[in-house]
């Protein structure tokens, strides 16, 4: 899987460029597993004034910080994915590669999310409902990431050409379009009121970050300025929130600072992408071998973890271990970070443990 698990080529990239691949992808899922840690549902009825504001500002204050999981893995399978040295590779050969190894984790967990959510969750279930689950997004709200990959492996074959044999003058000029039509217009939306025809910037989506992901790579900026730019774009994010949540008392626009591709959000995804690119390839290397083993073994399983980590954290947010790790029982200046790696280990060791089964080695990804 390109974002999450691609293989092809774990140290270099474009150019012979090193990239700490493991780095990165540790990194990407653990944002992602606090991420979703935050987006607990509660009901805030049951919460006093003063529970509720602390649950409000730790949940704004630890997503600012992470939500650039997703967008991580994008750029990273932009690398990986758009070298120079892959743009004679049969589209046949690289859609049968790619897409058969995650549409058959895709269904198989999509079995195990549609039991889960019938016997566990009890969730109302039809014929109607479930074709729609599949055409619309998946039977589970972190499966529409899936849908995404599998959106950026149809197009990567396009893309790998443009990429090879145009100018960066001319990559440069497709990545300030994708920003101004993606961040910045929906934001002077927001601020004017004054809307914009859609179809004046029609490179949207995710393929900005993909294109970024390669485009990035080998790029050196001081990395005192990128500090000052992430600490600029996490502050965005947070006063943009707390205004429109609290001073405008606009729920739905609160969430706009929150959005992968607002403006905040992208200016930090790009430099957190740059921070880590800095490191050394086999970081932490021989100095911490544990970490490096514990860092590879994680990056080499992201893709089974992003598909069941949401069933292992609805089973400690639920308490089905003797236990609850949730929200409204745990302060959650505590709660979220706790819950993620909790998450994240107890997901990796029962991975490991069916990956002993060869059936389900082949079945899980």
């Amino acid at each position: 899987m390109g974002s999450i698990q691609d293989i092809d080529s774990r140290n270099k990239i474009h150019g012979g460029f090193p990239l700490p691949v493991d780095l990165i992808r540790t990194v990407a899922i653990t944002m992602v597993l606090v991420y979703h840690a935050i987006t607990e549902p509660y009901n805030a009825a049951l919460l006093s004034s003063t529970q509720y504001s602390v649950l409000w500002l730790s949940s704004t204050i630890y997503e600012s910080f992470v939500i650039m999981g997703v967008p991580l893995f994008v750029m990273l399978s932009g690398s990986l994915l758009l070298q120079p040295s892959k743009v004679n590779e049969p589209i046949r050969v690289f859609l049968k590669k790619r897409l058969g190894r995650i549409g058959l984790a895709f269904l198989f967990w999509s079995a195990i999310y549609l039991v889960w959510n019938y016997y566990v969750i009890h969730k109302a279930l039809t014929v109607n409902s479930v074709i729609q689950m599949f055409l619309s997004g998946g039977v589970d709200y972190q499966f529409w990431f899936i849908y995404l990959i599998m959106g950026l492996y149809l197009i990567t074959p396009i893309l790998r050409i443009v990429v090879a044999y145009a100018d960066r003058k001319v990559l440069r000029y497709l990545i300030i379009l994708w920003f101004i039509g993606v961040g910045l217009i929906p934001l002077f939306h927001l601020i004017s009121g004054f809307s914009l025809d859609n179809n004046l910037f029609l490179v949207g989506g995710y393929i900005g970050y993909f294109v970024l992901g390669f485009y990035l790579i080998g790029n050196h900026v001081r990395t005192k300025l990128l500090k000052w730019l992430l600490a600029g774009s996490i502050i965005w994010t947070i006063i943009g929130a707390y205004l429109m949540a609290y001073l405008f008392h606009s729920l739905n626009q609160y969430y706009f600072f929150f959005d992968t591709l607002s403006a905040n959000v992208i200016i930090a995804s790009i430099v957190v992408c740059m921070l880590l690119s800095k490191f050394p390839s086999d970081w932490p290397g021989k100095s911490h071998p544990k970490l490096s083993r514990l860092m590879h073994v994680i990056s080499l399983n992201t893709l089974p973890i992003y598909f069941f980590h949401v069933i292992v954290l609805e089973t400690l947010n639920m308490g089905f271990l003797g236990f609850k790790l949730s929200l409204t029982v745990i302060s959650p200046v505590i709660e979220i970070p706790l819950a993620a790696a909790a998450t994240l280990f107890l997901t990796l060791g029962l991975i490991l443990l069916m990956k002993k089964v060869p059936i389900l080695r082949k079945l899980i990804g």
